[in-house]
Parts: C-alpha cells; structure tokens; sequence
C-alpha cells in the first residue's frame, strides 16, 4: 500500500491548470443522489462500514463484553455434582476380629456354661470381614468464595477496563478510516482537477495553433512558433496519459478501500465510480484556539488508552497480590451413598481456607515485578501526553500554514491569469514571441495547480487538526 501511496504522489507533480470555481460544468446536477457519483461524507461511511480493521475492532468489543460477563460469573457460587459407582474384586475394607481380644476371663468362664461347645468353638477363632466391594456414591456441591484476595472484584474490574479499551481502539481504527479515506478523495479530486486543466489547456493549444497556422500561411509568422505550439500538444498529450493511469490507480484504491464494486471481477477490474467534486470557493476553515490546548488531551482516545494502561497495570498487581493471600470459602453439600449395603443420605456445611505458604518466595518476586509495570504505565503517559500536546499544536501550525498556502495560491492564479492576457495581447501585437506566450501559459497551469494542491493540504490539515483535538 506504501508503494501504492508514493507512486500516486509522483503525478501530484504534473503541471496543470484548472478552473477552481467550476470543475464541472453542472455543478447543480451534481446530488448525493446521482447515480455513480459519490460525496466525501459517503465514500466515509461505505469504509467505516466494510473496512476490515474497523470490524475486526468490533468483533474485539464483543469479545471483550463476554469476557466481563464470564468474569462476573465468579461472585456466584461454584456449584458442581458427581457421581461414582464400582464394583472391585474384593472388598476395599477388611478386618479380622478376635473375639476373645473382647471378652473378659471372668466373663469367659461364666459363657463356658451358657453357651453351647459349638459355638465357644468358634469364638475361640478370629473372624474376618470383608466391606465395600461395590457401591455408588453420588453428590452435590456449592461453594462460595467469601475471601480471595480480591482476586474476584479486580478481576471485574479489569474485565471492564479491556471492555473500554476495546472501545477506544474502535475510535482509533474509525479516526483511520477516516483519514485515509480523505487522503484518498483529495488525491482523486486533484488529480482529475488536473485532468480538466488539460481540457482547458488543450482549448487554449488549438486556438493559439489556428491563429499561429494561419499567420504563417500569411508569411506574417515564423514555422518555428507553430512547432513550438506543437511540441507544447505533444507534452500536453504526455501528461494525460500520466493522468489518466494515476486517476485509474487512485479509483481502484479508493473504491477497494471503500467497498465499491468494480464493474469486472478479476484481474484488470475497473472502478467506473466518479465523486462529487468540491466547492473550491468554499473557504471555511477552523483557526487553532490560542489557549486551553493542553486540556484537549484528555479527550483524546490515545491518551485515555494510556489511562486504561495504568488502570490495568495497576489492577494487575492487585491481583499478583491477592494471589499470595489466604483464600477463605464456605460451602454446602448433600450426598447419598450405599457402601454398607444400605442407601444413605446426608448435608453437610463446610468451610476451607488456603493458605499459600510456599508461594510466598516467589510471589514476592511477582509483586515488586507488577510495580515495576505500573510505574512504567505511569511514565509512558505522562511522556505521551507531551507528546499529544506537541502534536496538538503542530496540526494547528499546519492548518494556519496551509491556510497562508491557499491565500497565496489564489494570489499567484490571479497574477498569472492576468500575466497570461497581457502575452497573449502582446503576441497578437507581435511585441512578444511564442517562448514568451507559452511561458506564461505554463505559469498559469503551474499556479491554478499550485491552488488545487493548497486546497486539498488544507482539508487535511483540518482533518488531522479536529482528529489531534477529539472532536
């Protein structure tokens, strides 16, 4: 694209004359409603519209809003549930028991006598039990946080400042946009202002190589100024084909970065678009207010992007501390279970706490690491605010300065017009020679150019001061 933008700048440098008050004959029939004719304001909204960067910083809002909205979700409690069934190959709890580990002797000798000799047989062995050879186990869970460092509320809040940082990268990509864009229109518009200076050029040509042709026929002129008249058509002729390619090239960016549909599809497509053209002798500009420049700055979006980076750095190490914090949470529970053979349920509440005891060594490290950033975020804006200010007030040089250029341009038009009536009297008087005549038409070309070029700076120059300013 760079190259692009270099190589269309080369035919700014195109001698060419033209009628500033009336590019186009019927400027009336010339209506935001005309098909195929596109104003400034339009071309502006069909790219903020289609543009990929301005998209693409839409998509990163949306995706930002989700963002907060999951981070809220952490101040609900956390409930999960699970189930467990299994069957192993034997029992998971097994004991042997001895019954005479529980028996006293006094009780011993008086059992020997009441019970059977079957049975004292078999408490004189030990018994063995198998549990929990297959069961299911099933719960509930809620747990609500009640301490976390603050963990949960910075995290909120930085969720936010990436939803509004979102939103000022829109602005930027928008405020893009938008200059490019009219960077574009002005090439177009002085381009094709220097197409119809050929126009008018080639008129003034032929009738000076009629009346030249015609009086060296008489024998009252010289072949030389009707080859000179010639040589001037042959560099005319010259220039609108550099014309004619640049106006092509600068369609074709304008109309893909707007969105316009060529009238072909693959290679060689041609945007048949054409533009509304400007009202030249419409001088309203914004001068650049003396005082209260530095109180603009906050208005802008990249120093409130720069506020956002603090904000953020500084909620981050918020967060790098509540990390090596005790975390405190309550919960509650149900449960069922049937590992005894028998269905059983229960609620339980419950509390944890969590303390990170060994993180501690290099949580440290990561809080004075966090500082480190939040002093860094602090000096890039205030180093960055100078930085807007001095550029706030270079856009209001520029505008003054291309406003001085449009002045003097429209002076040097009237100087060379009338410099141009008096050779042209003065050749027909035959007090002047050809040279002399085509100097001054090629002065003429040079400054209603020149009046062209200043006319379109300083419409930029105004978007960039209103851009430099936030409004």
């Amino acid at each position: 694209m760079k190259k692009i933008i270099v190589y269309i700048s080369l035919f700014f440098t195109i001698p060419a004359f033209t009628q500033v008050t009336a590019p186009f004959p019927d400027r009336e029939g010339q209506g935001e409603g005309l098909q195929g004719f596109f104003t400034l304001q339009q071309l502006k909204d069909s790219a903020l519209q289609h543009n990929l960067a301005v998209r693409t910083a839409e998509h990163n809002i949306e995706a930002a809003r989700q963002q907060r909205r999951e981070a809220f979700t952490n101040f609900f409690p956390n409930v999960s549930a699970t189930a467990l069934t299994f069957n192993a190959n034997r029992g998971m709890a097994k004991m042997n028991i001895d019954p005479q580990e529980f028996i006293p002797s006094s009780f011993a000798a008086s059992l020997s006598t009441l019970l059977p000799a079957e049975m004292l047989a078999g408490l004189a062995s030990p018994i063995s039990m198998s549990m929990m050879k297959s069961g299911t186990i099933a719960s509930v869970m809620a747990m609500q946080p009640v301490f976390a460092g603050g963990q949960i509320v910075n995290g909120n809040k930085l969720a936010r400042v990436g939803e509004d940082v979102s939103q000022l990268q829109l602005q930027l990509a928008r405020q893009k946009v938008e200059h490019q864009t009219e960077q574009y229109y002005w090439q177009l518009v002085t381009l094709q202002e220097k197409m119809n200076t050929l126009d008018r050029v080639d008129s003034l040509l032929a009738n000076i190589y009629n009346n030249v042709e015609v009086a060296v026929r008489a024998g009252v002129a010289l072949r030389n100024d009707l080859l000179q008249v010639q040589l001037r058509q042959n560099d005319m002729a010259s220039q609108r084909l550099k014309l004619q390619n640049g106006i092509s090239i600068v369609k074709q960016v304008l109309g893909q970065y707007a969105n316009l549909t060529p009238n072909s599809i693959g290679e060689g497509s041609n945007y048949s678009f054409n533009i509304v053209m400007p009202d030249f002798s419409q001088q309203d500009y914004i001068l650049p207010s003396p005082t209260g420049e530095g109180s603009g700055v906050r208005l802008l979006p990249e120093y409130q992007l720069l506020e956002k980076q603090v904000e953020a750095a500084t909620l981050q190490r918020r967060m790098t501390v509540g990390q090596n914090m005790p975390t405190v949470a309550v919960g509650a529970g149900y449960n069922y279970h049937n590992l005894l053979d028998n269905d059983r349920t229960f609620a339980m509440l419950f509390a944890t706490v969590s303390v990170p005891i060994s993180q501690w060594w290099g949580g440290s490290h990561a809080i004075r690491r966090s500082t480190i950033e939040v002093k860094k975020a602090e000096e890039q804006l205030a180093d960055n605010a100078q930085l807007l200010t001095i550029r706030m007030q270079q856009t209001a040089n520029s505008v003054e300065e291309a406003r001085q250029q449009w002045l003097l341009a429209q002076q040097s038009v009237e100087q060379a017009d009338e410099n141009l009536r008096l050779h042209t009297n003065q050749y027909q008087a035959g007090t002047t020679t050809m040279s002399d005549l085509l100097e001054a038409q090629l002065l003429m070309q040079q400054a209603h150019d020149k009046q062209t070029e200043a006319y379109a700076n300083l419409q930029v120059a105004l978007l960039e001061y209103r851009q430099a300013r936030g409004m």
